[in-house]
């Protein structure tokens, strides 16, 4: 899925791109350069798994996207959540964070 120094599970990227169209909308670039700065670089998502993603997204409607210049003037298409995909954030979060609260009960028994 994505090329990362620790490997997305599968869906998680999808996750991420909506937590950080939540936070601004922002171009494709921006999105792969805000994964990797707030998971301090373990999380590396290349081109060729973040555009699919993102196309999946507007296809289901949870992110729209416009033509934008950038803060270096050049021309970018912007992403941004919609409120489907704001919905959407809320299940991908509680989904996670059951998986996660499994996952380390699992480690933690003996």
């Amino acid at each position: 899925m994505a090329k990362s120094r620790s490997d997305l599970l599968q869906g998680t990227l999808e996750l991420l791109i909506l937590k950080i169209l939540s936070l601004e909308p922002m171009h494709g670039w921006g999105i792969s350069e805000r994964i990797q700065l707030l998971s301090e670089e373990v999380f590396l998502v290349n081109q060729g798994s973040l555009y699919p993603a993102l196309q999946r997204m507007k296809r289901k409607e949870w992110i729209s996207s416009e033509w934008r210049v950038t803060e270096n003037n050049r021309r970018a298409r912007y992403y941004a959540l919609t409120p489907a995909g704001e919905e959407q954030l809320g299940r991908e979060r509680r989904a996670w964070q059951r998986s996660s609260t499994a996952v380390e009960r699992i480690l933690g028994t003996a």
